[in-house]
C-alpha cells in the first residue's frame, strides 16, 4: 500500500453555502402578505416590508464577525459525500469549532481549526465509508478516539476545512445576489418564535417550487434565525445563532491526537 487514499468528500464550505446563502434573497418583492403586514406595538422590524426586512438581515449576515450555524439536510440527494448536518462555530478569521455528519451513513468528524492548523476526529463510520477498502477500517482501528492533527496543507484537512472560512460564505452572499435560485415574492407571516426568539416569518419559492422561509429576529437586530428550504426532494434547516460570539480557541492536546504524516505511515504497513 503505497499512501493514504484521499477522500472524495465535497467541498463543505460550498455545501454549507448552498444551505445558508441561497435562501438570503435581495430580489423579492414588497408584497407584505396580508395579516401578517404589521407586527406587535415596538416591533421596528416587523413594521418593514418583507424586502426591507431580508435585506436588512442580510447586511446583518454580511457583517457578522462570527456565528454558530447549525444544519440539518434531509433531502433525497444528499449522499455519503455530503454534510447531512453541521453544528459549528466560525468566524471570519477562518477557524471553527464542531462536528459534521455526512448523508447515508457516511459518519461524522469532530473539526477544530486555528489559523492553519487542523484537527479532525472521525469516527468509524466515517472512516470505513470515505476511505475505500481494508485501510478504513485498519484506520479506524488505529486512531480511534483521537485528533488526526495537520496543517490545511493537506488535502484531506483542507477540503473539510474549508467549511470553516465565513468570510468566503459572506462573500458568496454578494456573488450570489440576484441569483435565479433566490425565492420571489416574499410573503410576511405573523411575528411567531424559533427556539425562544420572536421572529417574523418570510416565505417565498424559487423557480422549481421549493418553498424557503425565512425566520427574521423581530426585536433588536434583524438577525436570520432560521432558514427552511422544502419540497422537490429539498428538505433543509439552517438555524444561526451567537452573532459576533468569539470562536472557543481551545484545541485538542497532544496526548489526544496524531500528525497526519503518521496516519498515512501507519495505513503503508496495512
Amino acid at each position: 500500500m503505497s499512501k493514504m487514499p484521499r477522500t472524495r468528500l465535497r467541498t463543505a464550505g460550498a455545501a454549507c453555502t448552498a444551505a445558508v446563502l441561497a435562501l438570503l434573497v435581495s430580489g423579492c418583492s414588497d408584497d407584505d402578505g396580508g395579516s401578517g403586514g404589521k407586527g406587535d406595538k415596538g416591533d421596528s422590524t416587523a413594521d418593514l416590508s418583507a424586502k426591507e426586512i431580508s435585506d436588512k438581515a442580510k447586511q446583518e449576515l454580511l457583517d457578522a464577525k462570527s456565528v454558530h450555524l447549525t444544519l440539518t439536510d434531509k433531502g433525497r440527494d444528499v449522499d455519503k459525500d455530503d454534510p447531512a448536518a453541521m453544528d459549528l462555530a466560525l468566524d471570519r478569521d477562518g477557524n471553527c469549532t464542531g462536528t459534521l455528519a455526512f448523508g447515508a451513513n457516511g459518519g461524522r468528524a469532530e473539526l477544530v481549526k486555528q489559523g492553519d492548523k487542523v484537527w479532525m476526529k472521525p469516527d468509524q463510520a466515517f472512516w470505513r465509508t470515505q476511505v475505500p477498502g481494508g485501510q478504513g477500517d485498519a484506520a479506524a482501528e488505529l486512531f480511534k478516539d483521537r485528533y488526526i492533527h495537520g496543517t490545511t496543507k493537506d488535502p484531506m484537512l483542507k477540503g473539510l476545512s474549508e467549511v470553516c472560512d465565513l468570510k468566503e460564505l459572506q462573500e458568496n452572499v454578494s456573488d450570489d445576489a440576484g441569483s435565479d435560485d433566490d425565492p420571489k415574492d416574499l410573503k410576511k407571516g405573523a411575528v411567531t418564535t424559533v427556539d425562544g426568539t420572536r421572529v417574523i416569518p418570510l416565505t417565498g419559492k424559487d423557480d422549481d417550487g421549493k418553498e424557503t422561509t425565512l425566520y427574521v429576529a423581530a426585536e433588536g437586530k434583524p438577525y436570520l434565525v432560521r432558514a427552511t428550504e422544502k419540497g422537490d426532494g429539498a428538505d433543509q434547516t439552517t438555524t444561526l445563532t451567537d452573532y459576533d460570539k468569539p470562536v472557543p480557541t481551545k484545541t485538542p492536546s497532544a496526548k489526544d491526537s496524531v500528525d497526519i504524516s503518521k496516519l498515512e505511515q501507519e495505513l503503508q504497513q496495512v
